[in-house]
């Protein structure tokens, strides 16, 4: 009798081994969440707030969130990072909150780096690029009623301290980690061996710092292409039978899940694009999957957080949560509000469908210009 051949993913890789991997990185990403932590802490005061002044600035805060996540095309890596400095005391949670806010918009830089692909054809383009901006206007508009929003009232850091003292206990202490405590012997190794090789204080701080995020942003690189890999045929799939069931909600947590099971918001709303840019699918059907995408991308900072052992970084993961969940609660239930970020995004599109440059112009600006400019005025 002849065996049926084992499953494999794409790449020539069985299904098991390939999730296997897959824990592994997540070990690895954890680990490097531990280092990057401990590093903060072997550093001086002085030099500590000399790398992050400007940060107690909310708008500083923004912008470097923003301009983090556009150098490392991920928002899963800087907001982890994020988390990782409010473990370690370096950041509060009032300052990490713009932090993230910048994070959730320069997330979407990629989808717009895909759009640009379609240029030579006028109306892929144009399809291209307003579903790309979308994600854009309507994170922006987040932000423009979230951040100030946060800093007169403080709404989403007071709601999210409250969820963290339900669940884990006083925010004030730190709780024992499963997590936290699985990742401590691999971490300890990486310190043992430095000081064999003769590193402490500052440089000892640096070298924890260094090999922590190396490892967050490997870890997390191999994670996301192994799932996309692992899932690459079903997404598409999943996408068009969301939008065929007409349900701007089930659309949502479709977008949700695919980024949850990728790791990564990038690739679901870049898969989106080229399906957009072909007319497969429409701006209105697109949108409420790229919000889910949103909600679906901070897992793994809540993920990082429960590997601190720190109450404060918890609350910072659950305010990136919050904040996506509340940007969905005010813009998408009403028509006229919903339709916003799309109107704004078609009309960028029929903008720059005659001036191309105009295309690439606002990609510098907004992803390159005005983050630079934002975090060097307002340090």
């Amino acid at each position: 009798m002849i065996e049926p051949p084992r499953r494999t993913s794409e790449g020539g890789i069985s299904t098991p081994v390939r999730a296997v991997v897959v824990l592994a990185l997540l070990y690895l990403f954890l680990t490097g969440v531990e280092l990057l932590g401990g590093g903060f802490k072997h550093l001086g005061k002085d030099l500590v707030d000399g790398l992050f002044e400007g940060v107690s600035n909310p708008l500083g805060g923004f912008f470097v969130g923003l301009l983090a996540t556009i150098l490392v095309q991920s928002s899963s890596v800087s907001t982890s990072v994020i988390v990782g400095l409010v473990a370690s005391g370096v950041v509060g949670v009032d300052e990490a909150v713009p932090m993230v806010m910048g994070a959730n918009v320069g997330t979407t830089v990629t989808a717009v780096l895909v759009s640009l692909a379609h240029m030579r054809r006028a109306q892929e383009f144009r399809r291209a690029f307003a579903a790309a901006t979308v994600h854009d206007f309507f994170n922006i508009l987040a932000v423009a009623v979230f951040l100030p929003f946060e800093i007169a009232t403080g709404f989403l850091s007071r709601t999210a301290t409250w969820i963290t003292d339900q669940v884990i206990g006083s925010s004030g202490a730190s709780f024992k980690s499963p997590l936290k405590e699985a990742v401590k012997m691999p971490a300890g190794w990486v310190r043992d061996l430095l000081e064999k090789l003769g590193a402490h204080g500052d440089v000892m701080g640096g070298l924890l710092i260094g090999i922590g995020v190396a490892f967050i942003f490997v870890a997390l690189a191999f994670i996301t292409r192994n799932m996309r890999l692992l899932v690459a045929d079903r997404v598409e799939v999943a996408i068009n039978r969301a939008l065929g069931a007409g349900s701007g909600m089930v659309a949502i947590l479709i977008g949700m899940v695919i980024t949850i099971s990728v790791q990564s918001s990038s690739i679901t709303t870049s898969v989106l694009v080229p399906l957009a840019a072909s007319g497969v699918l429409t701006l209105e059907n697109i949108y409420p999957v790229t919000l889910g995408a949103n909600v679906g991308t901070t897992v793994t900072a809540l993920l990082a957080s429960l590997a601190t052992g720190s109450p404060a970084a918890v609350t910072v993961a659950i305010v990136h949560t919050l904040f996506n969940l509340s940007g969905i609660a005010v813009f998408y239930p009403v028509r006229a509000l919903r339709n916003v970020p799309i109107r704004l995004a078609r009309g960028l599109a029929d903008l720059v469908m005659d001036r191309r440059s105009m295309a690439v112009a606002y990609t510098v600006g907004m992803f390159v210009v005005v983050p630079l400019l934002g975090v060097l005025t307002l340090r």
